[in-house]
């Protein structure tokens, strides 16, 4: 899969959701994307999308999980990337590798979804540290 098919087999819905804020640090978790996400969610849909299932955790639950994904340390595309200030996974920033050092997130800062490179995300000083990249395991889509 390379990362002209991945971005083009993104559905538009995807590119119009806005980045809301009731999904923040401290919130409930909430399911579902319709009338706006946080980075993990808009991520977790974008991977139901492609077949992959990876269910609703914080990003400290997902650097932390084994059960659906595995840590991976060549980047592959449709793995999870999770950036911080510090190396710490708790309240990470979390995107969709898509391949060629680019990755796919949505961000309070843009408000839409948009795929970055590696380089800019580590210009920006709040993803200026890859953390790791987590692949989902599996494949079932059951929410």
């Amino acid at each position: 899969m390379t990362v002209s098919t991945i971005i083009s087999d993104i559905p538009d819905r995807f590119w119009k959701i806005p980045y809301d804020t009731a999904h923040d640090r401290g919130s409930p978790i909430l399911v579902g994307i319709e009338a706006g996400a946080n980075c993990q969610n808009f991520a977790y849909e974008l991977l139901r999308h492609f077949g992959r299932y990876v269910p609703h955790l914080r990003s400290s639950d997902l650097w932390d999980d084994t059960a659906h994904t595995i840590a991976a340390d060549a980047y592959e595309p449709l793995d999870l990337l999770l950036f911080n200030r510090t190396r710490s996974a708790w309240g990470a920033h979390v995107a969709v590798y898509v391949g060629d050092d680019q990755a796919i997130h949505l961000s309070r800062r843009v408000g839409l979804a948009a795929v970055w490179s590696l380089a800019k995300f580590a210009a920006q000083a709040e993803y200026q540290i890859i953390i790791g990249a987590k692949r989902p395991v599996s494949i079932e889509t059951k929410r």
